[in-house]
């Protein structure tokens, strides 16, 4: 039986319905149920219940955007980096390996040598590096909590996005904004990420660090022809003419614009499909929210 925590969050509904897919027992607590961000509720709970393995995605992400995480400064330190040192702390304690979502936004940009981050590079846009968000900061520093512990899976997301309209989802953000900030980023087909995270489990990959993006990279404008090619919005895109300009007419906090390596993942046989297939698949088979 697995532990879900955050089930009703964007990424823990995609694990629920991985796991009724594939039929995997799984018990997902809501914290009205089961207060697991107390560490001796926690404790006592999976004493219990005995899973053969738990699935964080508990965390404070802001909504609508990352923005809202300057205001909730303490939910958001809390949530992103306290609490997963608190599941680690039990895990350990009760021998439970385990798997937590992370995030690649604690990377800007690419390495100096135009090559992408891996696993091994420590990040560039956190509290330790330089002027970053509060969310960005917050998820490296609950990675730093997580360094050094065994039986424990990292599994990083990067602007997340599928077939399905909704607030979450990167391609409706791409629709319904009235600009847009041109960038490179690295994207997570949220569907093959939680497939991906999961095989980690299922194929017992070595415990680590994984980068779950699909191969490659694209351009907001990159995107912006594939929803246009599609015909799934008719719209005049606009686009904001610098990132200062988008800093000072749009934005609280700093974004993480990036490129992650997906190369150990594809080394231990977790395979995604290439990002500008994912994306235009998702753009074929979209589902208008009504």
């Amino acid at each position: 039986m697995v532990v879900l925590l955050g089930g009703s969050g964007y990424v823990g509904k995609a694990f629920r319905a991985l796991f009724k897919t594939k039929k995997v027992p799984y018990q997902s607590w809501a914290r009205s149920e089961v207060d697991y961000t107390d560490k001796s509720i926690l404790a006592a709970a999976l004493k219990k219940h005995k899973p053969a393995f738990l699935v964080n995605c508990s965390g404070y992400t802001g909504k609508p955007n990352v923005d809202a995480c300057e205001l909730h400064k303490a939910e958001c330190l809390f949530g992103n980096a306290v609490f997963p040192g608190y599941v680690a702390e039990v895990c350990a304690d009760l021998n439970i390996p385990w798997g937590h979502v992370s995030s690649g936004c604690i990377y800007s940009g690419r390495k100096a040598d135009g090559s992408a981050f891996t696993e091994e590079d420590a990040p560039n846009f956190s509290f330790r590096s330089n002027y970053c968000s509060f969310y960005s900061g917050s998820k490296a520093l609950g990675e730093e909590t997580l360094a050094g512990k065994s039986n424990i899976y990292i599994w990083r997301l990067r602007i997340p996005f599928n077939e399905i309209d909704g607030p979450r989802n990167y391609l409706t953000k791409v629709m319904s904004y009235a600009k847009l900030l041109e960038a490179e980023n690295s994207l997570s087909q949220l569907d093959e990420f939680v497939a991906a995270a999961w095989q980690c489990h299922e194929k017992a990959v070595p415990f680590g660090i994984y980068n779950l993006t699909n191969p490659g990279s694209m351009t907001t404008s990159e995107v912006v022809e594939l929803v246009v090619q599609s015909g799934v919005i008719k719209k005049d895109f606009q686009f904001f003419n610098s990132e200062d300009d988008f800093m000072k007419t749009a934005a609280k906090t700093p974004r993480s614009n990036c490129v992650l390596d997906t190369t150990k993942a594809k080394s231990v046989g977790i395979i995604m499909s290439p990002v500008r297939e994912a994306v235009q698949t998702a753009l074929a088979r979209w589902k208008k929210n009504v």
